[in-house]
């Protein structure tokens, strides 16, 4: 006892000089004071309570974070600023995790808001708590292989997901920019298919061009392909018209120059002496006369021009129509368009990774740049598990791998002798029981004795009894 005394505080004085030496502060082992307040006038006294120490040395938080025991640590004081160290790396781990959530949550809603804060913190408070677990002292580390796997790959994966969102807010830029000029080209080829999927129709039964589906087919009131055969047909007509009353015109003109040719002479009746025309001119008059009765020409003519008034009407009817459905397309084009512009609201997360990949696909030097930054982030989140396993293993590992195993065989002794205290108390139950057991059965037989002496008494008692009575029988 008097040696670990000794050792004990040569301890405690190598301690504090290591202490000295590094610039750490160790617990303050000052007891609690208790300061006795004044007689009162009643002349009882107060006592004031005992004041808390608070533990305001950074250090020993950074430590906090790295699971270790202080008063195990306490004992190879020199590794404090490993472990230290250690600390200040886990929560800067955690700090770069928050602002990836940050980031990652204010691009989710779309805007710099106070509720971003919540994912942020609880994201940070969950980062924190797994690197702790992560690079939390285990005993006997060498020979567990699986579970060091296991924590780099966890590690390993979690930086994946925290380096991610760093990465988009890095090439925020550019991703922005390829959005936009995506998006804008999408608005361009949406209004140019809906402009090639809804042409000017020409006639009543219009056919939807081909790679037109319902998306891109607007549907109108009224459309100029309703005019479009009419006007045709009275062309048609009004032109073959034309040809007739042409021709007509032109035969007649012959006739009628015939006419005026013939009836230009005049020949001299000798009966009268008067000038009168020639039966050659009134036969051509009574042949123009016949060819205007027969072909109508006057009519065709009245007839054409009545065509031709139609077609001019149908012609400006057919305009303003035109004009209308060209103003109706436009409008319904806008409408689409709006909706389209309505979609595109805020950049998405999916849509900032799939710009970033598009980017990265046709730039060999930006998917190298891209991908080093990732890598980086992802360095730097897997680094407390690779500086605590790294280093390899310390005095304060084997130290409690050692009061590791001590617990184990002081608490495996402990069970031990629980095991041989409860079997012994049921040992001696069992003996209580079975001493108990032979005396009552000492007794029950002891009793069966009895009751068998008292029945072989009796009939005794009762043969007796008999042959008195014989006798007495006999002698009278």
């Amino acid at each position: 006892m008097t040696e670990f005394l000794t050792n004990h505080a040569t301890a405690s004085a190598s301690g504090t000089a290591a202490d000295q030496e590094t610039g750490e502060t160790a617990p303050s082992r000052t007891p609690n004071l208790r300061t006795t307040a004044g007689t009162a006038g009643d002349g009882s006294s107060a006592r004031t309570p005992r004041r808390r120490r608070v533990d305001s040395d950074p250090a020993r938080r950074l430590r906090t974070l790295t699971g270790v025991d202080e008063e195990l640590l306490a004992k190879v004081r020199y590794e404090r600023s490993k472990y230290t160290a250690l600390g200040g790396v886990v929560l800067g781990t955690s700090v770069i995790a928050a602002f990836s959530m940050w980031n990652f949550a204010t691009e989710a809603l779309g805007r710099v808001s106070l509720m971003a804060m919540v994912p942020t913190v609880i994201w940070m408070l969950f980062v924190l708590n797994l690197d702790r677990w992560l690079v939390t002292p285990q005993p006997n580390a060498r020979r567990r292989v699986g579970p060091l796997l296991t924590r780099l790959l966890i590690a390993l994966l979690l930086g994946t997901v925290i380096a991610e969102p760093l990465v988009l807010r890095i090439f925020q830029t550019a991703i922005e920019e390829r959005v936009a000029d995506e998006r804008t080209d999408a608005v361009d080829q949406l209004r140019t298919n809906l402009v090639r999927c809804n042409p000017v129709p020409s006639t009543t039964r219009t056919v939807t061009p081909e790679g037109c589906d319902r998306t891109y087919v607007l549907s109108f009131r009224a459309t100029p392909g309703e005019r479009v055969e009419e006007l045709a047909a009275l062309r048609s007509d009004a032109a073959a018209l034309q040809t007739r009353v042409d021709r007509d015109s032109a035969r007649l003109e012959d006739i009628d120059s015939e006419v005026r040719d013939e009836c230009r002479r005049l020949v001299r009746i000798a009966a009268t002496g008067l000038y009168q025309r020639t039966s050659e001119c009134l036969r051509l008059r009574d042949k123009a006369r016949d060819y205007r009765t027969t072909h109508r020409t006057g009519e065709n003519e009245k007839r054409l021009a009545g065509m031709n008034t139609r077609i001019s009407e149908i012609e400006a009817e057919l305009t303003s129509s035109r004009s209308e459905f060209l103003e109706a397309r436009a409008d319904g084009i806008e409408q689409r368009l709006d909706a389209e512009r309505a979609k595109q609201k805020e950049i998405g997360v999916l849509e900032r990774i799939r710009a970033l990949d598009e980017l990265a696909s046709g730039n060999p030097v930006l998917f190298v740049g891209i991908w080093l930054v990732r890598l980086l982030f992802i360095l730097l989140d897997v680094l407390p598990v690779l500086v605590k396993y790294l280093s390899g293993e310390t005095a304060y590992d084997r130290m409690l791998t050692s009061e590791s195993n001590s617990a184990v065989k002081i608490h495996s002794e402990e069970v031990r002798i629980a095991e041989r205290r409860a079997l012994a108390k049921l040992e001696i139950a069992q003996d209580a029981i079975e001493q108990e057991v032979r005396r009552h059965r000492a007794e029950s037989e002891a009793a069966f004795r009895e009751h068998t002496a008292a029945m072989n008494i009796r009939v005794r008692q009762a043969v007796n009894a008999l042959e008195d009575e014989i006798r007495r029988s006999s002698t009278v």
